[in-house]
């Protein structure tokens, strides 16, 4: 099952870039912004539950999708460009077994245990 979601998550990444390359920004803003989503951790300074809900709303393939469309209704490339980097990124993490955050701590997702296992 693990490299099923990784294939399907490889492709959705791939989508993500696609989408990139139709909007008028250089490359570099790629690489310099597909890491952004990730400050969503500051969350977890106000406690794991808030942590876990700020993460997993800033991860949420959906709401980048959602942005995403609104930005293609208004015209408005800042948004297009947003969309595209949550999607990318949120894809991205999946792909290396990052998911969704439990209230339990960061280290807990729906994909399973992260980080460095107990002997």
């Amino acid at each position: 099952m693990k490299t099923l979601i990784q294939l399907e998550e490889s492709g959705l990444l791939l989508l993500g870039i696609y989408l990139f390359s139709l909007l008028d920004y250089q490359w570099w803003w790629f690489l310099v912004l597909i890491l952004a989503p990730d400050f969503s951790m500051i969350g977890y300074a106000a406690g794991n539950k808030t942590g876990a809900y700020v993460y997993n709303f800033f991860h949420h393939l959906a709401i980048a999708v959602l942005v995403y469309l609104v930005g293609i209704y208004s015209s408005n490339s800042l948004l297009q460009l947003t969309g595209v980097i949550l999607f990318s990124h949120s894809s991205m993490d999946r792909v290396f077994g990052y998911g969704f955050k439990y209230e339990s701590g960061f280290r807990t997702t729906h994909l399973g245990e992260i980080g460095k296992q107990s002997l």
